[in-house]
């Protein structure tokens, strides 16, 4: 099976050859026949005789990059000077700092910043508590907390191999929403660990992002922090995925004209992210929704005992289909895949009805190759950046979470999750809508405004319902 090269395993490789002419074409023409996907070039130096550049190539993995490499090596006179991944030299000694935002210029800053006079900041927020939200850094700091238990297509990963996301997550608040967050990983397997230290923390920040904690229990940790705490909890593998996925789901039936009541979806996959999606789509008119794990489909009667795939079997699936995944796709008009890589082939989607929707989101590794799906879907979306429609949680949470903390609310419902996905897909115009553009770009300047516009009027009307987000199955 083809596999597209990602910038995720690029590499930059710093060369020194002859400066004559057609040898930049060879190096380059060993790349490409290597499979190799080029990116930047640029020149380090250069002198009458010899040249020395940096070429980035996309690769798709590092048996693959050796390849690549190798092949440079092969062209006659190439000195290969250095080598290294792209990726891991972004990481290196971590993605964020801490900067203050009020200089110290002399000792009269110093005595407002820290003592004496912060002392009286401090009996102000005593006093009156929701004085923390107007004097520190409550007012816009998000935690991210995780266990590591679900990591990413990575599984159960424990903590500290968590952080490079959970920084990586901090980022994203910050370049997209303008919001601080910071990291809050936590080595335990302990459900009461976790829940009790995102309760003991919560007094620092404004909102707290729940992160890849695996299902079930992290329907409890989100319920129970939730009644615990003064501000806002949000699980962003739950809510934010569902979000995102109502976005595209709301411009594919504006693309096609097929009749929301009127369609069928599966979902793949019965975790966090399945449950959450499959609630929005139902919250958006979707007629029926199968959703199957690996048993199959989930039906009334089949005696699961995990509550969350309990409240499946009741809620979804009218007909009490009981087959497989493959044969549930059959007529099927949206397929959503939220579990593992490589299940289907495209000729297994052959049997869906006609101009199906297919969002295969397992990363970095769809559940279906998009190139087998192509040619008979109306709409093709996945969770990867280098093919078109990235279904990217990137679109809601730091919009979403920018809403929440400058509207002061204490708690996320699901019309805000609603409402955040009609903004999201209202940021591309009816008439810009085509088959390989039903979601923004992340780098649209307009979603993040557009979400934090939308939770923040939810938030405000009097008269909207204020469902909770969490699940009590």
């Amino acid at each position: 099976m083809k596999k597209t090269p990602s910038p995720g395993n690029s590499i930059s490789i710093r060369m020194r050859y002859p400066n004559e002419i057609g040898k930049l074409s060879e190096v380059t023409s060993a790349i490409a026949s290597a499979g190799g996907s080029i990116g930047a070039i640029d020149v380090v130096s250069s002198d009458r005789t010899h040249i020395v550049r940096d070429i980035v190539v996309d690769t798709i993995s590092e048996e693959h990059a050796q390849s690549v490499v190798n092949a440079v090596k092969s062209v006659s006179n190439i000195e290969v000077l250095d080598v290294y991944d792209c990726t891991f030299k972004l990481h290196e000694a971590g993605k964020l700092d801490v900067v203050s935002k009020k200089p110290l210029k002399d000792y009269v800053d110093l005595s407002m910043a820290y003592t004496p006079g912060v002392a009286r900041v401090c009996q102000a927020i005593q006093k009156d508590r929701a004085a923390a939200r107007d004097y520190t850094i409550r007012r816009n700091t998000v935690a991210v907390i995780t266990d590591g238990s679900a990591v990413l297509g990575l599984g159960n990963i424990g903590a500290v191999a968590s952080l490079p996301v959970m920084e990586g997550k901090a980022v994203l608040f910050k370049e997209f929403g303008g919001v601080n967050s910071f990291p809050i990983c936590v080595e335990t397997t302990d459900i009461e660990v976790l829940v009790q230290t995102a309760i003991s923390v919560a007094a620092t920040f404004g909102g707290i992002n729940l992160e890849d904690i695996a299902a079930p229990r992290c329907f409890e940790v989100e319920r129970r922090v939730t009644e615990a705490v003064d501000i806002p909890v949000f699980h962003d593998d739950q809510h934010g995925t569902a979000t995102v996925v109502g976005a595209a789901f709301i411009n594919s039936v504006k693309l096609t004209g097929k009749n929301p009541a009127d369609m069928r979806a599966v979902v793949v996959g019965a975790g966090a992210a399945g449950c959450a999606c499959t609630r929005t789509l139902m919250d958006l008119g979707v007629g029926d929704v199968i959703v199957c794990d690996r048993k199959g489909a989930i039906y009334d009667g089949r005696g699961d005992e995990v509550p969350s795939k309990a409240w499946l079997a009741r809620v979804t699936n009218k007909e009490n289909f009981m087959g497989s995944m493959k044969e549930a796709l059959r007529g099927a008009d949206l397929f959503l895949g939220l579990s593992g890589p490589d299940l289907l082939r495209g000729d297994d989607m052959r049997v869906m009805a006609k101009d199906p929707i297919i969002f295969a989101l397992s990363n970095p590794v769809p559940e279906v190759p998009p190139e087998e799906v192509a040619d008979f879907a109306a709409v093709v979306a996945t969770g990867r950046s280098d093919y078109p429609n990235q279904i990217n949680n990137v679109l809601c949470f730091p919009g979403f979470f920018k809403g929440l903390l400058d509207s002061g609310v204490r708690r996320v419902t699901r019309e805000m999750v609603t409402a955040a996905a009609k903004a999201i897909a209202s940021t591309i115009e009816p008439d810009q809508l085509r088959s390989d553009y039903i979601i923004p770009s992340a780098f649209d300047e307009n979603v993040a405004s557009r979400v934090t516009r939308a939770v923040m009027d939810v938030a405000a009307d009097p008269n909207a319902s204020k469902t909770p987000i969490y699940f009590e199955f």
